[in-house]
């Protein structure tokens, strides 16, 4: 049985202060002179000398009392002098073009390891988005659902790349740079009383440190959110925000594969596919004053280490002690202990069986087949980004370079997956899946072109700097 899947690569390459015047209007007022008008006074018509009153004083005087006024008023102006010396200092304001910086921490708690992403953002207009500068990157392995029996140790792995973040970001900028962590699958499959306890852990390591801590720091993040933060990070690394679907009427959509789970995104652009859609796959979708409906759903259990224990007939069995799990994908003299979430299971090929692609393609099927719904449009003329597993089994199998044109077509066929076995004994399996679930499961068609990327104009491809820009739009710092 021949699979033929053409697959393309895409390595993509890589305050203004507003300041406000207040000018100081003078309020000067109005002072009235008093005016000598001949008839308000009395006429003199006898110049004979009266007899003068104590208390009301002789006519010659009454100029006397006027003249002095002037002499009041002019003083009064003085009193509003140092006004402009309150006005003059406001040009004094930081150079139009200063750029804002600030930073940004997000912690990847997955299935096979615990990624730190520390972003660098500069503001350099207050009207406008932030703009990602760099990227730090760091993993360690295993993930944090490993110590779902030993918390503390869980909680050190994380308090090592917070050493990073302090090397990474300025001392100055620690207490207003936010420390988040949101962890996916391998959480999500542990049961919830060990999450809770692995949760509480990092969130005392969060406290101890010098950053800004805010609330719901720690969290699982569900599916859903997962998906449409892959698809947020996929927006800004190419189009810097806003741009995703305006530049092409054909299906733009992500493939995510992890280890404990799988997810599909894309904008329908056919009415169909929403109708004949079960309706929690359907998302409304903010994005920068767009309000976009999006199709997403994550298969949680479907990750790539996931379906290799699913397939084995291993994941969720019990008295794991004495039991081995074959499979007619690993080869025939294979044995070993396998761990995933914590869990240790004995694994082998089937000595005296038989090993090869086509009943390797029949095991997979199972864990597929009827699970995985078939999005309508998928068949049609459609563009997928592919990050995660799917990126980095083509490039251990060698059927890509890990820095090749993203142009380069790319044939799966059976003959040559049942070969690379020899390379890695789970390879086989991992590469027939992947052919499994893209094919019976999503439903492309033989000839789909998927383009599959590590980096995206040097940025990870994960869902962490769509999270994170997220983050920072909430709390309207754009």
């Amino acid at each position: 049985m021949s699979l033929l899947l053409t697959l393309c690569v895409l390595l993509l390459g890589s305050i203004r202060t507003d300041a406000t015047y207040y000018r100081h209007h003078r309020y000067i007022p109005h002072f009235y002179r008093y005016r000598e008008h001949p008839n308000h006074l009395p006429e003199v018509s006898n110049p004979a000398p009266a007899v003068p009153q104590p208390a009301v004083p002789a006519h010659p005087r009454i100029p006397e009392v006027f003249h002095p006024v002037p002499e009041i008023i002019q003083p009064l102006p003085e009193a509003f002098h140092p006004v402009p010396e309150v006005v003059h200092p406001a040009p004094r304001q930081p150079p139009v073009n200063m750029s804002r910086v600030f930073y940004g921490i997000m912690f990847d708690a997955g299935s096979t390891g615990t990624r730190i992403h520390i972003y660098k953002f500069i503001q350099k207009d207050p009207i406008e988005l932030p703009v990602l500068d760099h990227e730090m990157y760091h993993a360690v392995k295993p993930g944090l659902s490993a110590y779902k029996d030993n918390p503390e140790e869980g909680g050190n792995t994380v308090r090592q790349l917070l050493k990073i973040a302090k090397k990474t970001v300025p001392e100055e900028d620690w207490p207003r740079t936010p420390v988040v962590l949101k962890a996916t699958a391998g959480l999500r499959l542990l049961p919830e009383d060990k999450a809770h306890t692995l949760l509480k852990e990092v969130q005392e390591v969060f406290e101890e440190s010098p950053f800004f801590v805010p609330d719901n720091s720690v969290s699982i993040m569900n599916g859903t959110n997962e998906a449409i933060s892959c698809i947020l990070t996929l927006d800004i690394s190419l189009f810097t925000t806003g741009h995703l679907y305006s530049k092409t009427r054909r299906t733009v959509g992500i493939l995510d594969l992890g280890g404990g789970s799988t997810q599909i995104t894309f904008l329908p652009k056919s009415k169909k596919t929403i109708q004949s859609a079960p309706h929690t796959y359907i998302a409304n979708f903010n994005l920068f004053n767009h309000t976009y409906q999006l199709y997403t759903h994550s298969y949680l259990g479907n990750g790539l280490y996931a379906a290799r224990l699913a397939t084995l007939g291993a994941l969720g069995a019990d008295d794991l002690d004495w039991k081995v799990f074959t499979s007619s994908c690993l080869p025939k003299k294979f044995r070993e202990d396998v761990t995933f979430g914590g869990t240790t299971y004995q694994v082998s090929g089937i000595p005296d069986g038989y090993a090869g692609y086509k009943l390797c393609y029949y095991e997979v099927m199972k864990v597929i087949k009827g699970i995985v719904h078939q999005p309508y449009e998928v068949k049609g003329s459609s563009t997928f980004y592919a990050f995660s597993y799917y990126f980095d089994r083509a490039v251990e199998s060698g059927l890509i370079g890990e820095w090749e044109s993203p142009h380069t077509a790319l044939i799966f066929q059976a003959n040559y997956i049942v070969e690379i076995a020899s390379i890695s004994p789970f390879l086989c399996m991992d590469m027939t899946y992947i052919t499994c679930l893209l094919k019976e499961g999503f439903g492309f068609k033989d000839s789909t072109v998927l383009r599959l990327a590590k980096k995206v104009n040097n940025v990870e491809t994960s869902w962490a700097l769509g999270a994170t820009f997220d983050y920072f739009r909430n709390l309207n710092i754009h």
